[in-house]
């Protein structure tokens, strides 16, 4: 399991047009499921997005989480970040789970971070989707539990 995680002003997913799901401040993720990852392996995941110090304190450090400042969180499921590139140019994605097992740890993820108190926002389990963001830092950082 692999997120990365972009702290955003704002951030939307689209999916034929339609608005899927949409943020403000907070923490847009993408989130790709491995084969063998389970729900304890989501419910880490989702604790280390929320309490993730990324957002700026009273003196302009890093040092406060999404938790800290009740941002809300973005979480759009990308099987291509499990993607292995060590054998030439084309991406394999032989090791990503296959959707019956990932989409049910990707509600999970989005479910732990409910559970914790953060807002959160989808986007459609294996359609196509555009995500536009602005990125505010610019901050991205690869999670994995």
């Amino acid at each position: 399991m692999r997120a990365v995680v972009q702290r955003v002003r704002e951030a939307r997913v689209t999916v034929d047009g339609k608005v899927a799901g949409a943020i403000g401040e907070g923490l847009c993720a993408l989130v790709g499921i491995a084969e063998g990852d389970g729900e304890a392996a989501a419910e880490r995941l989702a604790g280390r997005i929320a309490r993730l110090r990324v957002f700026e304190n009273e003196e302009g450090r890093l040092d406060q989480s999404l938790l800290d400042i009740r941002g809300a969180a973005l979480v759009v499921s990308q099987f291509t970040l499990i993607a292995d590139t060590s054998k030439g140019n084309r991406p394999s994605f032989s090791h990503a789970a296959p959707p019956e097992e990932a989409e049910p740890l990707v509600e999970r993820l989005a479910a732990a971070l409910r559970d914790l108190g953060v807002p959160v926002e989808t986007g459609v389990f294996g359609a196509g989707m555009v995500v536009e963001l602005a990125n505010d830092g610019p901050v991205t950082i690869v999670l994995e539990p």
